[in-house]
């Protein structure tokens, strides 16, 4: 399996009372996304967080986050959560919650 189960599991319990979830296997991981638009993704290497891009730089600033990028390159927006700041269900909630309340600005697909 390339992504983490467990966490899967976990983001499928605090997803279940939203409405338009799905699952897609994407960026060698699990993705959760909401109305088309990912929102969050379980991988081996913890949780992919989609969030406002302007608040990337104040999310990064604290550990055990860590910049997704492609190639070294940071890409404003996504966020890596290791899996030592989803250890209790409150700090991975946190993170769904975060997501979630930007996702939903965007554009249905």
């Amino acid at each position: 399996m390339a992504y983490d189960e467990d966490l899967a599991n976990r983001l499928r319990e605090l997803l279940a009372d939203e409405e338009a979830v799905t699952e897609k296997r994407m960026f060698g991981g699990l993705a959760f996304l909401l109305h088309g638009n990912m929102s969050v993704s379980a991988s081996r290497s913890g949780l992919l967080v989609r969030i406002d891009p302007a608040e990337t730089d104040a999310a990064l600033a604290r550990p055990p986050r860590g910049a997704d990028g492609d190639g070294g390159r940071m890409m404003d927006g996504w966020i890596t959560v290791a899996p030592d700041g989803l250890k209790t269900k409150r700090e991975l909630a946190a993170w769904v919650k975060r997501s979630l309340t930007f996702v939903k600005t965007l554009p249905r697909k």
